[in-house]
């Protein structure tokens, strides 16, 4: 089914997705992103239905062709006091603050999204794939975090970060295993099925 270039008509539409949610390691990165109402693309669509060549390849040309685009970053140790879903919520609110235009109404992927100042929401199950806008954020926030977690892989090369981008892959429990933790990996979550004592 082809994506929809927006959800209300004649509405100035923010379509927000965020990258990392299930990680060990590194922040949660969300992205916002305003298309003109008519947009359409070839390519486009949910990050993870992407190769990293193809999402690598648009990347620029969503952020050219987009009216308004913005990338909100929240750290390790935020996600650590206030939790993953506060923190996706606060990444998406970052990304939105920095537009240069103003959205009307916010297209969240996702159910659940805690409500930004005066701006209305819509909550949209798999709505990565559904609309344009919400694909677009979903391929800015994935690359962006993407590249984030390569340059914190030449600092801790043993975690293999560079491909698995922080999440629970078992090269990169058997590193934590093998070498502990880092700086940057998430204290609060589950870092090992056996709950290794790591302090």
């Amino acid at each position: 089914m082809p994506l929809l270039p927006f959800y209300k008509e004649g509405v100035i539409e923010a379509g927000c997705d965020e990258a990392g949610r299930g990680c060990l390691a590194g922040p949660v990165v969300a992205a916002a992103v305003i298309l003109p109402a008519d947009y359409s693309h070839q390519v486009l669509n949910d990050s993870k239905k992407l190769s990293l060549k193809q999402r690598n390849s648009i990347k620029d040309q969503i952020k050219t062709d987009a009216m308004a685009w913005a990338v909100g970053v929240v750290s390790h140790t935020e996600i650590d006091e206030i939790n993953i879903l506060n923190a996706s919520f606060l990444a998406m609110h970052r990304a939105v603050d920095q537009l240069k235009t103003r959205p009307e109404l916010l297209l969240i992927d996702g159910n659940r999204f805690k409500a930004y100042k005066d701006i209305p929401h819509e909550t949209i199950i798999k709505g990565d794939g559904k609309y344009y806008s919400i694909a677009a954020a979903s391929v800015l926030a994935k690359t962006y975090r993407d590249e984030l977690m390569t340059d914190l892989h030449q600092e801790f090369p043993q975690y293999g970060w560079q491909s698995n981008a922080g999440y629970p892959t078992k090269a990169h429990r058997q590193a934590i295993r093998d070498f502990g933790v880092t700086p940057h990996h998430r204290m609060s979550f589950k870092l090992l099925p056996e709950q290794l004592e790591l302090f």
